[in-house]
């Protein structure tokens, strides 16, 4: 009975992710996706309460990744946790690329509905205290040069997500796993007191 629901889950987040990516937010109904997904509008509300709470689990979803890669690296100094991070980019990049469309409704609507905004600019803060955090515990280790935490924070969030748009809008212009691994290396050989070397 679990795997079935599970199952049914995973049909509806896949039949979702196809129909907002080809026809907008807007247009996909909650009567497109169980036609899409071969299921009851009944065993839809089970799983999710309203379009909207469906269409929120999927950026869940995605974020939950970049979390995970956080998680696993709590343990380890900043320069070891920054490097640990780069082993999530394949599955970042992969799920993106696949989803262009996808990820750009969820910026479209997050301009649109205040309860969207408010779900995307979430990660986007957390992420930033949480960089942020982890400069300033490299200086405390003594392994990162003095630098304004705050402000090196926005530019590592702000290079991560220009990456990801641009590999997004041009996924055959760079190996970007590569492109994202290389920045990761320069920006935390940048904070490292002995440059690296």
């Amino acid at each position: 009975m679990q795997q079935r629901s599970e199952e049914t889950r995973s049909r509806i987040l896949e039949s979702a992710i196809k129909l907002f990516s080809n026809r907008g937010y807007n247009k996909a109904s909650v009567d497109d996706i169980c036609t899409e997904a071969g299921i009851s509008k009944g065993a839809f509300y089970h799983h999710f309460e309203s379009k909207q709470a469906l269409f929120l689990a999927l950026l869940d979803g995605w974020l939950q990744t970049i979390d995970n890669a956080i998680e696993a690296s709590k343990e380890k100094t900043a320069p070891e946790t920054f490097r640990q991070m780069t082993e999530a980019f394949p599955y970042i990049f992969e799920t993106t690329n696949d989803g262009l469309p996808m990820f750009l409704e969820f910026w479209l609507q997050a301009s649109r509905d205040k309860k969207v905004w408010e779900a995307s600019v979430a990660p986007y803060r957390r992420y930033h205290k949480y960089f942020t955090s982890l400069i300033k515990k490299g200086q405390k280790e003594g392994s990162f040069v003095e630098v304004d935490p705050d402000l090196a924070a926005r530019m590592i969030v702000a290079t991560a997500m220009g990456l990801l748009l641009q590999s997004l809008l041009d996924p055959k212009g760079a190996d970007w796993e590569k492109v994202a691994h290389g920045s990761t290396t320069m920006l935390v050989n940048s904070l490292l007191k002995d440059g690296g070397n």
